[in-house]
């Protein structure tokens, strides 16, 4: 197999890991009892359709609200303009041209757009410098990718990277009828045209990806930094003009690409807080206040004052292994991002259990994992541990458990 194209490799790492998750859901569904989305033991098609699924299903039938559906007292209350417009809006394409009904449509949707992501997540993990401490100057052309080429990341090592995402503890979620697999494809392809400064073919790309996760601001302050470094290393790496005005281009569409939805629900609606109330809805009701959910959490588990102390240990210790060996030999630009990810996540995150599902998109710190030994029996032990907690996962969140207090903690 190892003489076989190296798609086909990718292709087939992927399809075993899914087959495996599928596994997983099948075993699991067999101890659902009766749900909101059905009665018990169901089968895997309906298993994998619940939770959020049923709101993208909602918004593929019937579209978004046109007004932001309130209580009383005139708080908003949960709603479908929280979720993002272009996996369902895909889905009804699909059963379009296909005829597939949603439970069908979906599911193959997201298993194809993940695979897709594997796709590009090789070849980005390919074009990672891993000897070169600064930017490498721009290839012109085929004698420049022979002279440097062997100080990328082997083909061995980025399979492995391949592995360690196809297997991560959330990866089930790349099979369900969820926007993740699709906009861990448009990340990975964003993150592949900015490491080749291709800057112009990244600004479609990353319109989309703004509309099927919101990501658009840690992109557009990744795009910051990556244009100020090469302003400060402009002498050994020369920054053109143009290039320039192209890469400022891309972060500009970025921070325009993060209010898009925003301003797309404030224009249906005719409220221009649709969506940030709609947040808050999610949350509770409580106002979205930066940074604060995070303390609010902390002083929960550990008490008022260490729970002050806590997110900045937190940030440290995230600090800490962005700068470890492993993580270094990443290349300046995927540390950024997820340094910009991270940062973003503390910001505006309310932590809970869907925090696992949010950290997916610091993918690249998988291949950080497969530097960290050469070891076959280290990586395969990762991958035992990561399949493992899939079925950690699956068991207790993706089941329905009602709580004493009712309802059950999202996935």
């Amino acid at each position: 197999m190892a003489r076989w194209p190296w798609y086909i490799q990718v292709g087939l790492i992927y399809l075993a890991a899914r087959l495996v998750s599928g596994c997983i859901f099948v075993a699991v569904a067999r101890h659902q009892g009766p749900s909101p989305w059905g009665d018990g033991e169901p089968d895997y098609l309906n298993f994998i359709n619940i939770w959020d699924a049923e709101w993208y299903h909602r918004i593929y039938s019937g579209g978004y609200p046109a007004e932001i559906p309130r209580d009383p007292s005139g708080d908003a209350l949960t709603n479908a303009w929280a979720f993002y417009p272009l996996f369902p809006l895909l889905a009804r394409v699909l059963t379009f041209v296909t005829g597939l009904p949603w439970v069908i449509a979906a599911p193959l949707l997201a298993t194809v757009a993940g695979l897709g992501a594997m796709l590009v997540i090789y070849k980005l993990f390919r074009l990672v410098d891993t000897r070169m401490r600064r930017s490498s100057s721009r290839l012109h052309g085929p004698e420049d990718s022979a002279l440097i080429g062997e100080r990328r990341t082997s083909h061995e090592n980025a399979l492995w990277g391949v592995a360690l995402v196809s297997t991560f503890p959330v990866s089930a979620i790349l099979q369900v009828p969820y926007a993740e697999s699709l906009h861990l494809l448009l990340l990975a392809a964003s993150l592949y045209l900015l490491l080749r400064r291709d800057y112009l073919t990244a600004i479609p790309v990353v319109l989309l990806m703004c509309l099927a996760r919101p990501t658009g601001v840690p992109f557009a302050l990744l795009v910051a930094a990556h244009l100020l470094l090469r302003i400060r290393h402009r002498r050994s790496d020369p920054l053109p003009l143009p290039e320039a005005v192209k890469a400022t281009l891309l972060m500009v569409v970025g921070g325009v690409g993060a209010l898009a939805w925003p301003l797309i629900a404030w224009w249906v609606t005719g409220d221009i807080r649709a969506y940030t109330e709609t947040e808050a809805a999610w949350r509770g009701g409580d106002g979205i206040v930066p940074f604060l959910p995070w303390v609010e959490s902390a002083q929960r588990l550990f008490g008022d004052v260490l729970g002050w102390f806590a997110p900045l240990l937190l940030l440290a210790a995230v600090v800490v292994y962005l700068d470890s060996a492993a993580v270094r030999r990443l290349g300046t630009d995927l540390r950024l991002w997820c340094g910009a990810y991270m940062l973003y996540l503390l910001a505006v995150l309310h932590p809970q259990t869907s925090t696992f599902r949010l950290l997916l998109p610091l993918f690249p710190l998988a291949l950080a994992a497969v530097y960290v030994s050469k070891s076959r029996a280290y990586r395969c032990s990762v991958i035992v541990l990561f399949t493992l907690l899939q079925i950690v996962w699956v068991a207790w969140l993706w089941l329905w458990d009602e709580l004493p207090g009712g309802g059950d903690y999202p996935p």
